[in-house]
């Protein structure tokens, strides 16, 4: 039996998002990749897993859809168009394209979601409930809609895929924004137990400062390895030690904690720095961006990791690694090592 996915991605990803989906369903046919569109349809005989994808922000199986909603009653087709099965939901999401179109129509949604949500309840369909299935209405724009579901713990847990960050006044840069989702997406709970103060940590391409102020405002001292200058609050912090080398060169001297990397270069050659860092044991724990490329950009992500991943099995390494393109990425995406102690790797 076919399944039929909804996928969230940047706006101008459209066609990796889908390139990359069809390496994990070969046999799946594209519905819709529209350039800049934010999102992706695709059907195909198997289920697609939103851990292993890296340009999806959000992985959603449909229930159906409604390609023309009447002006003055969408909540009766939209009811109508629910199966019955599965039979209730523990959440329900009003969302729209990441886009400037999208974001016009979130005063509807917000009108629109406390009437379907009523009729939802009154029909014993809904309660607040995390282990059951999140119901999804995507509506790409007045005139249709997208109804489907998503599993708590197997997909995003932000609406439409966002984990959203506030700028903080003290940081250096936007960059901040960054690392603080990065770490909320890939550490999730274990955020407090594997950030804490008294820790340490390498920053290379720190310049001007946006990560290692992600680092040091959780208590982390930090060497920030760039030959450009810091700026703000991180420019003579005592938790701060900057350094004017080279950050392909640099080792510390004794192993830290943490690795995070932000360098403009090749993504092969970051995966191998990474990869150095790991297996000699000077990091424990690494984030780091790849830069895309203009062209064939799965291509060269999957190269990278799939070169980063056996680099690291080969040294007999237990790992975990996860890779997404994250909100605040631009021609880039964003990558968690982090050395485990026992069990297997993932």
């Amino acid at each position: 039996m076919n399944t039929r996915h909804l996928l969230y991605c940047r706006p101008g990803f459209e066609r990796d998002c889908a390139e990359e989906a069809l390496r994990h369903s070969p046999r799946a046919e594209v519905l819709d990749a529209t350039e800049n569109s934010g999102y992706v349809r695709l059907q195909g005989p198997s289920r697609l897993d939103y851990a292993t994808l890296i340009f999806a922000r959000q992985v959603i199986r449909e229930l159906g859809s409604v390609e023309a909603l009447p002006e003055r009653d969408r909540l009766t087709p939209i009811l109508a168009a629910l199966p019955d099965a599965p039979q209730r939901f523990g959440a329900l999401w009003l969302e729209t394209p990441d886009t400037n179109d999208g974001k016009e129509l979130s005063s509807f949604t917000r009108r629109f979601g406390p009437l379907l949500e009523t009729a939802l309840q009154a029909a014993g369909r809904l309660e607040a409930n995390d282990k059951l299935p999140r119901l999804h209405l995507f509506f790409p724009d007045r005139q249709r809609v997208v109804l489907g579901t998503s599993e708590p713990g197997k997909s995003a847990d932000g609406l439409m895929g966002i984990l959203r960050q506030k700028m903080p006044p003290e940081a250096p840069s936007r960059s901040t924004l960054k690392l603080s989702e990065a770490f909320g997406v890939f550490l999730g709970s274990e955020e407090i137990r594997l950030l804490k103060p008294g820790m340490t940590a390498v920053d290379l391409g720190a310049a001007p400062g946006g990560w290692t102020w992600q680092l040091i405002r959780r208590g982390i001292r930090v060497q920030a390895v760039d030959n450009g200058p810091l700026k703000g609050a991180v420019l003579g912090h005592p938790l701060v030690e900057h350094l004017r080398v080279d950050g392909f060169r640099h080792r510390p001297r004794r192993p830290v904690d943490w690795l995070v990397c932000d360098m403009v270069e090749r993504p092969q050659r970051v995966a191998a720095l990474m990869a150095d860092w790991l297996i000699h044991g000077h990091a424990r724990h690494t984030v780091f961006n790849l830069k895309l490329p203009m062209k064939k950009r799965v291509d060269t992500v999957y190269t990278a990791l799939a070169d980063l991943r056996a680099t690291l099995d080969d040294a007999g390494l237990r790992y975990r690694l996860s890779a997404k393109q994250l909100y605040h990425d631009r021609e880039e995406i964003t990558v968690y090592v982090g050395r485990v102690a026992e069990g297997r790797k993932r």
